[in-house]
């Protein structure tokens, strides 16, 4: 370690009120509502673009997290805004669920139910109440959860289909994005259920969301993780059939450490035996495979072709990623990778000029200034989680 772990810890707290800051002073729609739906890489706002479910469900996640870590007053009235928007406006009065997108006056323009959504919907909405006490706020999880028990679950083969129409109809397009494969299964979809039903569990200790996380543990390890490679496969098959190749460096790391907290907020021993196993090779593999000697993760490989630009969001997951790994082995060489991915952010991915924090930069730390600061996928979830995570599990030392 080239630094004391107070230090560390600082340098951390210092960033998230940063991150927190910026969100404050740029994000918040003063005019419609809410939170703006886009601000581009020179920190402009743009507050007539459409607004999507996973930014605001987010921020509502962040904001929560980040007054639950800090006891911030400001960051409850935010939590609380964000709340108030995504209630009245995304979360669809008729059918239940919530919508994809709505324009930048809070009407709704693609009422689809994409799966992942109404994942991101439970994370935030359980945090809210962790946050503020809100009953109306875990019902509505609740609600939302047996929604996708009801319309989601694949009773046959197991695991969650991708999307569903605004009435729950069969869609012939279920791509979370256009980048992704049109299957009606996927990795990513499943990792972001299982995180918000993890962080319901904390508050509704209930049988039959247990084994809902049991059960999406289990799909995890028989069907998702490539026991060969100990990579995730991304696409499938209802029957899960693989169909993709790529690996997700930033997945990878990211799920070591939710597959663990799952297991563990059951407190089933045997069951964290297992994920404790997996969720360490995989950092193993990430180490050796998908990242560089200056703590950096690379984005994707696919085939013989890798992506060796440096995504802000698994350098985030890859310092939580690495501390986790530690506490579950002891190994301080963990650490000292937590602590080298740390400063990778600091010196390449922190924007020190405009706030927050680059979208990418490539194998030289050049940015990409054509990317957004906020929009559809850019949010303060990943990067604020990753600096509270890994300050909490150094305090607990």
């Amino acid at each position: 370690m080239s630094r004391s772990l107070g230090n560390f810890i600082q340098e951390l707290d210092n960033e998230l009120e940063q991150i927190m800051q910026f969100w404050i002073d740029k994000a918040s729609d003063k005019e419609n509502g809410g939170f703006v739906g886009s601000i581009d890489s020179k920190a402009v706002i743009h507050s007539k673009a459409n607004k999507g479910a996973i930014l605001n469900a987010r921020i509502l996640w962040s904001f929560s997290a980040a007054y639950n870590y800090t006891k911030n007053e400001k960051y409850l009235e935010m939590a609380t805004q964000a709340y108030e928007h995504f209630t009245q406006h995304f979360v669809d009065k008729v059918y239940g669920g919530v919508f994809w997108e709505l324009n930048f006056e809070g009407i709704p323009v693609n009422t689809r139910k994409q799966a992942y959504a109404q994942g991101f919907a439970i994370y935030g909405l359980s945090e809210y109440y962790r946050a503020s006490g809100n009953t109306e706020s875990l019902e509505l999880a609740k609600e939302i959860y047996r929604l996708i028990e009801d319309k989601y679950l694949d009773t046959e083969h197991g695991g969650y289909i991708e999307a569903l129409a605004e009435s729950w109809e069969q869609l012939s397009d279920m791509r979370l994005s256009p980048k992704d494969a049109n299957l009606p299964k996927s990795m990513n979809t499943h990792l972001h259920i299982l995180e918000p039903y993890t962080n319901l569990y904390r508050c509704w200790k209930s049988d039959e969301l247990a084994k809902s996380i049991r059960q999406t543990i289990r799909v995890f390890i028989d069907h998702i993780i490539d026991s060969k490679t100990g990579h995730f496969q991304l696409f499938f098959e209802n029957d899960w059939t693989v169909k993709s190749e790529i690996i997700s460096y930033g997945h990878d790391i990211e799920g070591s450490w939710l597959l663990y907290e799952a297991a563990e907020v059951l407190g089933d021993e045997e069951l964290m035996n297992e994920v404790k196993n997996i969720a360490l090779r995989m950092v193993d593999v990430t180490i050796q495979e998908g990242s560089d000697a200056d703590g950096s993760v690379y984005y994707e490989k696919e085939g013989e072709h890798l992506d060796t630009d440096r995504h802000w969001w698994p350098q985030a997951e890859a310092m939580v990623g690495y501390v986790n790994a530690w506490q579950l082995s002891n190994n301080i060489s963990y650490l000292s990778h937590g602590e080298k991915a740390w400063d990778f952010i600091k010196n390449n991915i922190i924007d020190k000029q405009n706030g927050e924090w680059y979208w990418k930069v490539d194998k030289t730390g050049k940015p990409d200034n054509n990317d957004e600061k906020a929009g559809f996928w850019k949010c303060p979830y990943h990067n604020s989680r990753a600096l509270i995570e890994v300050a909490q599990r150094l305090k607990s030392i």
